[in-house]
């Protein structure tokens, strides 16, 4: 029996247990060294995105106090530098609908490197507001290219054994920009001026273009631009040379020649195009509305109107920690545990989260639920809240922590796994644009219903969303650990669910 079979064989149906066995040892005979500096460069972009997306945390509280009229903000123009990132972000997604299909997932990711560069440049050097402004469009701008390009170009490069994990690091490396972020914002702030830490913005930035130009593009957006020797070649690089690489690209090519020609607006009222997209633009949409975008950006300011145990820099260093060591959990065990395992896991932690700072700080004056609680406060607490004066930190950790473990990566991964390839272009994009869009809306009205209503309802509204999330994990989301994107394609494209055991 040939090793090379045709992808009919191999993934619509599983006849014996055989070909399943080849696929384990084909599995166990990758060298993944390669493939996973890939994924390393690639991501750099996520750290990049994580840096900018909370610089405002930091920088906010030092530029409400600037001696000069010119930069200070004051509450309008605060809200407007945390979220017009988001706007920036949402365009980015609609330039990637046309990048990814027309330049490639690879060089999507380098160019996103050209307004980065100079949105860092320009908050280093600003004069005004209007510069700061500018600065943070661009940089969304390029964390939105950034954030439809890599989950697409790390799921077609991996294989389904580490297809999981890798997956994550997106993830990872975004809470890991934020937390040196706010490393930076405190040890730097002690000696240099915050400009500085726009000008550590550029590290990762230009690191990720060098490293870039040594990796190989997608075989399956080469497949599709009819670069087949090249897409063999980026194969071979990435599985190596002496493992039966050629089989896994037969099975990519017949997928690819499958869906050869662009989606088509008729094609869109197939079950096989709409119900994918519904389920990523969906999911994006939930995770933004669970709010913890507008959290991390007003995290400093948060921790002040709420005078927990620490200084706020130094809680907000410590939910970077407790993020970093959620999103490696996730890591670990999403391709044992399973997607959606995680996902119900992550949608409880935040609910519970949510709803217990929501009740806390309705129930705690701003005065006097932090160092100096007071003995009389402490008797006059429902009973279940008193345990948390003992550590008020924890539940402004947890609901980050939760959104970590689950909404955070996987929601980037199912995008890019569940995707039929002839739409995963445009529709990513599509998922990017209506995230950020969600979150520019959270963002932007998140200090003025704090102003006019308190720090209790904005969170007990993201209790209430967390609760329809665990719902939508239930009913809509499929289970695609251990799975090739060609047996997700089959399972869309007919409905059975034996494609996905």
């Amino acid at each position: 029996e040939p090793l090379v079979r045709k992808t009919s064989s191999s993934y619509r149906t599983f006849p014996n247990s055989a070909g399943k066995r080849l696929d384990k040892e084909y599995l166990r005979s990758l060298h993944n060294k390669r493939l996973y500096l890939a994924v390393f460069a690639a991501v750099l972009g996520n750290f990049n995105f994580g840096f900018a997306l909370v610089y405002p945390s930091p920088v906010i509280p030092a530029l409400e106090a600037h001696p000069s009229p010119a930069l200070r903000l004051d509450q309008h123009t605060a809200s407007w530098f945390g979220s017009v990132f988001t706007l920036g972000a949402a365009a980015g997604g609609l330039s990637a609908m046309l990048l990814n299909d027309r330049l490639g997932r690879k060089l999507s990711i380098m160019f996103s490197a050209l307004p980065s560069a100079v949105g860092y440049a320009l908050m280093a050097g600003a004069q005004g507001i209007g510069m700061l402004l500018l600065g943070r469009v661009l940089t969304g701008y390029a964390g939105g290219v950034t954030s439809a390009s890599i989950p697409v170009y790390i799921s077609e490069i991996s294989h389904p054994g580490v297809r999981g994990m890798l997956g994550a690091c997106p993830q990872i490396m975004a809470v890991l920009g934020s937390l040196v972020l706010y490393a930076l914002g405190k040890y730097l702030g002690l000696v240099l001026d915050w400009r500085w830490l726009a000008v550590a913005g550029e590290v990762p930035v230009l690191t990720m273009i060098v490293l870039l130009c040594f990796m190989p593009n997608s075989p399956r957006f080469l497949l599709s631009q009819g670069k087949d020797d090249e897409a063999l070649g980026s194969l071979c690089w990435l599985r190596g040379k002496d493992t039966d690489y050629a089989r896994e690209y037969e099975q990519i090519k017949d997928s690819v020649r499958k869906q050869s020609r662009r989606v088509s607006c008729a094609e869109i009222k197939d079950p096989f195009t709409y119900k994918p997209i519904l389920i990523a633009v969906g999911m994006r949409f939930l995770q933004q509305l669970s709010g913890v975008t507008c959290v991390l950006v007003y995290l400093q300011s948060i921790f002040k109107k709420t005078s927990v145990i620490l200084k706020p820099e130094y809680d907000a260093a410590l939910v970077g920690l407790v993020r970093l060591f959620s999103v490696a959990i996730a890591a670990v065990s999403m391709d044992k545990a399973g997607r959606k395992i995680l996902l119900f896991v992550s949608a409880g932690v935040m609910l519970v989260s949510n709803l217990t700072m929501g009740l806390y700080i309705h129930f705690v004056p701003a005065s006097q639920n932090g160092t100096i609680a007071k003995a009389g406060l402490l008797k006059a607490l429902p009973h279940s809240l008193v345990g948390f004066e003992a550590s008020t930190a924890s539940p402004y950790t947890s609901s980050p922590a939760g959104y970590a473990m689950g909404w955070g990566p996987i929601t980037w991964l199912l995008m890019s796994e569940i995707l039929p390839l002839k739409a995963r272009g445009v529709a990513s994009g599509l998922c990017v644009v209506v995230s950020w869009l969600t979150a520019f809306t959270l963002t932007q009205f998140f200090l003025r219903v704090v102003e006019a209503f308190g720090l209790e309802v904005p969170f007990l509204f993201f209790a209430v969303i967390c609760a329809g999330n665990i719902l939508f994990t239930g009913c809509c989301v499929p289970e695609t650990k251990g799975r090739s994107l060609e047996q997700i394609e089959a399972f869309f494209r007919t409905g059975r669910r034996s494609f996905m055991r």
